[in-house]
């Protein structure tokens, strides 16, 4: 305990540094307003910032990355609730009860429960990063070439499980990013592979080319696809603090929609869109009167608003403790430590305290600063959603192209965004997931060093996987869920909640 309180004043050191405090400012900034404008998230927002992060520090580059994650979840909220769209993929499930609020004249208390519940399970998420964290790296300090494998092994194969729709494609996505992990030069005898003699392909392909094409420039190629009408809500906001009543009704809401959202935030392959909708449908299952829920219900905004911020601060614990990204933005996450020369893992702990405990402060103040900025604010963004989307775009694409070209100076690196994008719409028109991908390209790399270390220690013996109990018990909880997920009965099961969805 003493321990955890030094290292929380370390971090609380760190995180009140000017710099820092207007780097978590900036960061939940942008990440309120990329949750408010639809069809910009944060993957896209994240993935385009990558390259504006190479001449920041690490620790203000990473804290202002962290506070566009988690300020997209509260910003997803406003346009949900006031215009029934979702600015956010994790915000859909509010809008069945936010806007039906709002249009009952009950906006106020909506968005006020929105931010009330988020500040809560994110405080709540923060502390269990906290503690979590030491015990964690200890355990990882165990894990040897093989059990680091196998880990990874079982966090595809959650992603494959948690994926929507086909598990055949979602493996399929996770093949196609281990392959293209695979270009350029063997990381053993440096050998050129894969790279069909193209000079700018020699040193594989960039992880900010991948990400920015297929989240970036497919998703305003999406975007643009539709042109949705956004029936904003005109009537005045009053009443924005929520009565008793409502609080009383809310309170279990926030606490399950917490413990949930921690829990699946933790999980590879989980994140904040699994945990708003499991929020929400547990909070259906064990109301009194579910036939409240899509007709105004606060819990219906409290719950699935808790739980999405709580799941988007958990996700930090296994990328900062044993450096596997859950999700996709955890993959990006990744991407901006490797820019800045830090290895996620549990070296970070002992290594960079600061950096570690610097970012768990941070999150803290950034959690107090999003219900600042969110209440007050709500006329700006209103107004904001009335920009068409027209305009955006332009400069989105200029801004993406601009960042792409500044890594290397290489209009290479542009065209090779560019056909990214392409693929990713294509595979977004397929009911192809693009977020398994990124995921098998982003752990390519550890799995391979992995997989070869474990082989050259083991004398070419490729059993060691299976003598080595936490390995072997790793590798069989995938293979048991993979055979799950593989079932024919589930999978057609699986397959039609998606299409009612």
């Amino acid at each position: 305990m003493t321990d955890l309180l030094a290292n929380l004043a370390l971090g609380f050191g760190v995180a009140f540094s000017p710099a820092n405090l207007a780097f978590c400012m900036l960061g939940t900034l942008v990440g309120t307003l990329i949750g408010v404008l639809p069809g910009v998230g944060p993957l896209a927002t994240i993935a385009m910032l990558l390259p504006i992060t190479f001449g920041l520090p690490p620790v203000g580059a990473l804290i202002m990355l962290a506070g566009i994650y988690y300020g997209s979840q509260y910003g997803g909220s406003t346009t949900s609730i006031l215009v029934n769209i979702p600015g956010e993929a994790a915000s859909v499930v509010t809008t069945l009860d936010g806007h039906q609020m709002a249009l009952q004249g009950r906006a106020g208390p909506a968005l006020a429960i929105a931010a009330i519940g988020s500040f809560f399970a994110g405080c709540v998420a923060t502390v269990l990063v906290a503690a979590l964290g030491a015990p964690l790296t200890s355990v990882a300090l165990l894990f040897g070439p093989a059990e680091y494998f196998s880990l990874m092994v079982l966090g595809l194969i959650f992603a494959v499980v948690l994926a929507k729709g086909s598990v055949v494609k979602a493996l399929a996505m996770i093949l196609l990013g281990l392959m293209l992990s695979m270009i350029g030069s063997d990381i053993e005898t440096g050998q050129s592979r894969m790279s069909f003699d193209i000079p700018e392909m020699a040193d594989g392909i960039g992880f900010v080319t991948v990400a920015m094409g297929v989240f970036g420039f497919a998703e305003i190629m999406r975007n643009l696809e539709h042109t949705s009408s956004r029936d904003v809500v005109k009537a005045k906001l009053t009443g924005l603090m929520p009565t008793w009543p409502d609080l009383k009704a809310c309170a279990p809401a926030i606490g399950r929609g917490t413990l949930l959202g921690s829990i699946l935030g933790i999980l590879p392959g989980g994140g904040a869109v699994i945990a708003a909708f499991a929020a929400y449908t547990f909070e259906k299952k064990v109301a009194k009167d579910p036939s409240r829920f899509g007709r105004g219900a606060i819990e219906g905004v409290a719950a699935p608003e808790s739980a999405n911020n709580a799941a988007s601060q958990t996700s930090f614990i296994p990328l900062l403790t044993l450096g596997i990204p859950p999700n996709a933005v955890m993959a990006l996450m990744v991407g901006a430590m490797t820019i800045h020369g830090i290895v996620p893992g549990p070296q970070v702990m002992t290594k960079q305290p600061e950096l570690f405990w610097g970012m768990i402060a941070s999150m803290w103040l950034g959690n107090a600063m999003l219900v600042v900025i969110n209440l007050p604010l709500v006329g700006v963004w209103v107004r904001l959603l009335r920009v068409p989307y027209r305009l955006l775009y332009p400069a989105i694409m200029m801004f993406c192209c601009i960042g792409v070209y500044s890594i290397n100076n290489s209009p290479f690196d542009v065209i090779m965004t560019a056909a990214f994008g392409l693929v990713g719409y294509w595979l977004s028109k397929h009911d192809f997931e693009p977020a398994p991908m990124l995921l098998g390209f982003v752990l390519g790399p550890l799995m391979e060093e992995n997989l070869r270390r474990a082989m050259l220690i083991a004398r070419g013996d490729p059993t060691t996987f299976l003598t080595r109990p936490i390995s072997a018990s790793l590798l069989a909880l995938a293979t048991l869920l993979l055979v799950i997920a593989l079932l024919p009965m589930i999978r057609s099961k699986r397959e039609e909640v998606f299409v009612e969805d």
